[in-house]
This record gives C-alpha cells, structure tokens and sequence, in this order.
C-alpha cells in the first residue's frame, strides 16, 4: 500500500453540489429552463467551498478596507473593525464578519456581520445595536491578575470592563476555563461563562468503517492527510497534551470492543470524517474553520470520566471511556455535536450561556443529528435522539431528545422568559424541537424504526419541510446573521433571513419557518 491515505478507497457519493466554482471569481451561468426559479435562488444563496488560500485571501481584503466599512456603516472614529470571516454566496453576495474595537479595547459582544450584494448595497446585522461610548469613570479598579481590560457590550449600556480566564476543573473531571467579565468601575460581575463546550477499522458504535490511514516507514497511523490532517491521539488516561498517536502494523484497527484501546480511536476518526464530508458535501464548507485544516482527537481522557468535550484553545475533540471504562462517548452523533462547537466558534461564536448557550448547544445537537443521517450507516441509523448509544443514563435511554425534549426531565419544549437561566444544554431543547418541527413535522410518527410524537405550544400543526432544507437554513443563519449574543428572538429573525434568501419570502419554507418557531412559543 502506498503513503498516500487510505481515505481514498473510501467511497461515497458526495451529494451534488449547487455550484461549482473558482476560488477567487465565480460565474454562474444558468441555461434557460434547466432549473425552476426556486432551485436558481438556493443555488444562488448557497455559500462557496472556498479553499484555505482564498479563505485568507477574501479576509485580509476585507482587513485592508475595514477602516472605510467602518465609516460607511457609521462607527464612531474610536471604533475600529478586525475581518474575523468571509463568506462568499454563489450569486456574488458577500458576507463579512467584524469583530469590533473601542480606543484599542476589544467590545465583547460588538461583532457584526456586512452583508454587502453585488450591485453594491450594503446591510448589517449588529450584536448590539448600542453605541460603543463608554462613559469615562473617574476611578477603574485594579484588573484581576491575568485579566485583560474590554468593553462590554453584550447587555446593556456598554462599560469598561475586565475579563479573567480563570482555570481548573469541574465537578465531573472536565477541564474548566471559565471566563469572567466585571464592570471595571464597580467591580460587579457582567457575565461568566464555560469556555469548554460539553457535550477500514472496527467501531464500537458504527460498525465496520473506512478510515484516513497514512503509511510512515512501515507502520500505519491514524492521520486522515484526506480530510484537513485530522489525528487521532491516545491520551491513555492523562488528562493533558494530547498523548501519543495512534499506530498500527497492518492498518486494521480496533475490534468492536472497548477492551480494545483502538477500538474508541476508530469510533473517534470515523465520525470526524463523515462529519468533515457532511460539513463539505451539504454546507459546502472547507473544515471546521473554512480554511481546510483538521482538528484532532483525544480519546481515552482520565479514568472512567463520562463525556467528551471541545476547546477552542486546542482545536480539538476529546473523549472519555464512559461509566467503568467500557462505554466511550465517541457514537457518530457524539463526535458530530463536539466538532460543531468548533463550527460555532468559527462562525457566530455564540456566547456560552443563557440563551445564546443554549442555541450554541443545540447547534452542535442539530449538526450531530445531521451528521448521523448523512453517515446512512446501518449499525447506527439516523434519528431525532441525541446520544443513543453511549446509554450515558445506565438506563438505555438517550441524553437528548428532539421531537419533545422535556422526556429527558430536564430540557425546555418550549421558550419562556426564564428559559435562559436554565443550563445550556437545557435550554437548547427550544431550538432542538424547533429543528424537529421545521424538518419533520407536528404529531405522531416513525422514522427509520423510532416512534415520535412532538407536539405544539399553542396546539397548532406544523408541516415539515425536510431535513436537509431546514439543515442548510440553520447553517446559513449561523454563519451569516448569527452574532455572539444572538437570543431565541434573534435566531427566529436569522433563520428567517437565511429562509428568504434560500428559498423566498412567500413559500411553503419561509411560512414554515415561522410556524415552528410560533409552535415553540418564539414570535
């Protein structure tokens, strides 16, 4: 076998593309009556697979003229804008994502989006619609050690403020980077959040799988070279760096058991590549980050630790063993949800708390879920059930459940005023059963083998549009109008931007759109 990756045997019909494009210009030539006006539009608003160069490229154009965007959308000469993303639409609309400053300071919740057309018009959509004018205090407190001086402007009037990053570790053995933002001037604490987001080979979960193997010398080792460079690391119960890579002599790995050290390795890698060519095929997205490189995988972490976790810090995925070492948290639907943090961090980077908590949770629960159904992998078929395999509870019933999330006995079905006090896995059960509606519909029915029953908040029917249109609205939404500090209220008007742009403002999907929303008690 050559040291080319084994990934290239690895076959599967990557679903049509809408557009095929250069990386730098693109042109759209649309032959007369080949496609209805509907198909010409999602194809027109669907982004482009940029590669990692243009990527760079696209943001650093949009750098050199930030300081006259800046001016043109009407910032304060204090204000500067820091180019963060770039996404380019098939029908040449650009996005651009800012971060924003105030007299050198970073402006925590100031990010905004320019969606400019190509004719040249120009829209914006702001995480805080408050002007950035911090009143000057007289006297500012000492900045906790190791903190960094902000201003905060992600509720209420914008202040100087200081944000800690304070480490360790949580109750149940999960790192913690738990960041903390205090007024400057009086000392009170503005916000806090958790930086670390919870959440050919044989598999534990998914079967017998292909894998990105790559040959060095005369032992394999679980690097995909197909897919960004994606590893696979054995942390062999420590709890930090990332331990040592896998290797194998005759690149077959794992036998189906958790006995086998390999084992969890395979589960891990085969859901980082299915969730890279879900992320490439349906969303036509480069890598988790759009720029083509891989994150890694850690599997093994501590001693019976049951659940895995992503961190921006290392850009990478890690898995424990589960109760007694013998359940690993590395199902298909589990390795989709924590590469999809990643997503979000990339994208809307969704404050880690309260109501945006919760969507950046659920995120991670839809992507995961549509990874799942995307795998159509007869060992772990597609469904609306978050965690199934990994019997987390010790009672054989999922983490999760999208069609009515409150079974768990915890999530919310439906948004209320204190919704955004609950623990964001909780709260993400709003936009979980909205993605459950919006795709499959109100009542009683079976899919792939599994009865569900989602009912409304107000007793109404709703009609579901399809996974895959409600998939790519939800993607759209979050890579193009969602903000850090995006609420329910703000995911309904973004979904409903997205939904206008994909499919129109008078069809079945945009009138189904506000359907579920409305069923879930968010008008």
């Amino acid at each position: 076998m050559s040291s080319s990756t084994v990934s290239r045997n690895r076959t599967r019909v990557l679903r049509a593309a809408a557009v095929v494009a250069s990386a730098a210009m693109v042109a759209i030539s649309v032959q007369s009556g080949s496609a209805s006006a509907a198909a010409e539009r999602e194809a027109g608003a669907t982004a482009l697979n940029l590669s990692g160069a243009a990527r760079a490229q696209a943001i650093a154009g949009a750098q050199s003229q930030a300081d006259g965007t800046a001016r043109a959308i009407g910032l304060a000469d204090e204000e500067r804008l820091v180019a963060r993303d770039v996404v380019k639409d098939a029908d040449g609309t650009v996005h651009t994502r800012y971060e924003r400053t105030y007299a050198g300071l970073p402006v925590l919740g100031g990010d905004l989006v320019v969606h400019q057309k190509k004719d040249g018009s120009r829209k914006t959509t702001k995480g805080t619609e408050a002007r950035i004018a911090p009143p000057a205090a007289r006297s500012l407190k000492a900045a906790p050690a190791g903190a960094r001086a902000v201003v905060w402007a992600a509720t209420g009037t914008p202040v100087f403020a200081y944000e800690a990053v304070v480490t360790g570790t949580q109750a149940d053995g999960t790192p913690s980077e738990r960041h903390v933002v205090t007024d400057a001037a009086t000392g009170a604490e503005l916000w806090a959040y958790e930086a670390i987001e919870t959440g050919a080979g044989t598999s534990q979960y998914s079967g017998s799988v292909p894998l990105g193997t790559t040959l060095s010398g005369s032992t394999y080792n679980l690097t995909d070279a197909g897919r960004g460079g994606h590893k696979t690391y054995d942390l062999n119960g420590g709890t930090t760096g990332t331990g040592s890579l896998f290797t194998d002599a005759d690149d077959k790995w794992g036998d189906g058991l958790a006995t086998n050290r390999q084992t969890a390795a395979v589960d891990a890698a085969y859901g980082a590549a299915v969730t890279w060519d879900f992320y490439k095929a349906e969303l036509g997205r480069n890598g988790i980050a759009g720029d083509g490189k891989a994150a890694y995988s850690r599997v093994h972490y501590g001693n019976a630790y049951v659940n895995a976790f992503w961190s921006d810090s290392c850009f990478c995925m890690t898995y424990g063993d589960g109760a007694g070492n013998v359940k690993p948290l590395t199902s298909l639907d589990v390795a989709g949800h924590e590469m999809s943090h990643g997503l979000t961090a990339a994208t809307a980077k969704l404050n880690y708390s309260r109501e945006s908590g919760g969507l950046n949770e659920a995120t991670s629960d839809i992507f995961g879920t549509s990874v799942e159904f995307f795998a159509n992998n007869s060992s772990d078929t597609g469904d609306y059930l978050i965690g199934e395999k990994i019997d987390i509870r010790g009672n054989g019933t999922p983490l999760r459940y999208m069609d009515k999330p409150s079974k768990d006995g915890a999530s919310a079905d439906y948004w209320s005023k204190t919704v955004g006090r609950l623990d964001v896995h909780n709260s993400s059960g709003v936009a979980n059963h909205f993605f459950y509606l919006l795709s499959e519909g109100s009542g009683a029915k079976t899919i792939n083998g599994v009865a569900y029953d989602s009912p409304t908040y107000d007793g109404s029917t709703v009609t579901g549009i399809g996974r895959t249109k409600a998939y790519k609205i939800w993607y759209k939404a979050l890579s193009t109008y969602m903000t850090s500090t995006t609420t329910y209220a703000g995911a309904r008007t973004a979904t409903l931007q997205a939904t206008a742009d994909l499919y129109g403002s008078t069809g079945a999907e945009y009138q189904q759109v506000a359907a579920a929303w409305k069923a879930v008690n968010v008008n």
